[in-house]
């Protein structure tokens, strides 16, 4: 098993002619044309295969674009009880929710906001299945297949002693009881023959509980954007499922609608020599890009260079391991020069932090079609006060 995962970022795209000088910095930047086309892919899928496919809140929740989102796709999948009221208030549509423990004071609200309440435990299921019927909601439990198929321990849900889902060998027609519909998530960052090898081997499982089904929720991890995803096997995939048990798929999809589709611009703020080239920007890796330390990964740098000077990257926190990684520019790095990480829409927006008080970055909505641009957020002093006391 690798112990770093691998950028999956594609071609810069429009990128490559935008000017990083036109907004502040930090900042994130996310095309609007490039969403739309991964939303075009995702119901090109939806129509070819009737699947009801659902955007990810987890992996992307750029609400700005909420109202393009919804013109695509069925509605979301939350997290929780704030991405559920975000869903709600914002996109419109289905709600899907998810939550690993619910909370008492919290399941009333959820379950009034969603269309459809996954828990991931029998016991939770039990402990509030009456509540959910009584509202018209529909149930569902997630389940562990047992069987393994990511390449990095951390991000496969089902890796040894997982706490995500009910392992299937502890599925009974008791454990079933009230179940409207199956949630299993697997992958992360993957095509579809993985998703193709979990099937075949839990198919054969589930078959006692089909008949009481109305929906199989196949998760997130789909790269179904990705030029090189066999989407033809998908669709057909979806079709088999649906024409042999008349059940419905559904998908939930959050990098794939905004793969490629954003950068994080920086600024070089100092450079020195510590045995190595050594430059401090204003993108800290803990705070901006939090996945570079707990993935780990590196991020693809727009414009890299093979030859020239390279310099290690690090942010302006006080964390020793505040390191965004090596990279390499035709020519030695200025104070003030621009640069940009590439697919930094999804999974990055969503988790920043202002440890150390290091800003957030701006968030600004580029179309790429028409070069419109606007910065929809920039952050204050005021939204690091407000989360101390």
């Amino acid at each position: 098993m690798p112990e770093m995962m691998t950028t999956q970022a594609g071609d810069p795209g429009a990128f490559t002619s935008f000017d990083l000088s036109r907004v502040p910095s930090p900042c994130f930047v996310v095309d609007a044309a490039k969403v739309e086309a991964n939303l075009e892919i995702l119901k090109d899928v939806s129509d070819r295969s009737g699947a009801k496919v659902l955007a990810a809140l987890k992996a992307f929740s750029m609400f700005s674009l909420a109202p393009l989102i919804g013109k695509y796709l069925a509605g979301t999948c939350a997290s929780g009880i704030y991405e559920a009221r975000l869903a709600r208030e914002e996109y419109g549509g289905e709600v899907t929710t998810f939550c690993a423990g619910y909370k008492d004071s919290e399941i009333d609200e959820i379950i009034e906001l969603s269309d459809q309440v996954i828990f991931n435990s029998v016991a939770q299921k039990d402990r509030y299945l009456a509540k959910c019927q009584a509202a018209g909601v529909d149930v569902g439990l997630r389940i562990n297949p047992e069987y393994s198929v990511g390449e990095v321990p951390k991000y496969d849900p089902a890796a040894q002693f997982s706490r995500l889902g009910v392992p299937i060998s502890q599925l009974t027609p008791e454990a079933m009881q009230g179940v409207n519909g199956i949630h299993m998530h697997t992958l992360c960052e993957q095509g579809v023959q993985p998703l193709m090898h979990v099937w075949s081997a839990i198919e054969f499982k589930l078959l006692p509980y089909f008949k009481q089904l109305k929906w199989l929720n196949f998760g997130g991890g789909h790269h179904i954007t990705r030029a090189d995803y066999d989407r033809d096997v998908l669709i057909q995939l979806i079709k088999d499922i649906g024409d042999k048990y008349e059940i419905e798929v559904v998908l939930e999809p959050g990098e794939a609608i905004a793969l490629d589709a954003g950068i994080l611009v920086g600024e070089v703020l100092d450079t020195f020599i510590n045995e190595k080239q050594i430059a401090i920007t204003d993108i800290s890796a803990t705070c901006h890009m939090p996945d570079v330390i707990e993935a780990p990964y590196r991020p693809a740098l727009l414009g890299e260079a093979q030859h020239g000077t390279t310099y290690r990257l690090g942010g302006p926190s006080c964390l020793a391991g505040d390191v965004i990684g090596d990279y390499t520019w035709p020519k030695p790095l200025a104070v003030g020069q621009r640069f940009a990480f590439l697919d930094q829409a999804h999974y990055s927006m969503v988790k920043t932090n202002t440890f150390n008080g290091v800003p957030l970055p701006a968030i600004a909505l580029w179309d790429s079609r028409t070069d419109e641009l606007k910065i929809i957020r920039e952050f204050s002093y005021a939204d690091f006060k407000d989360r101390l006391s």
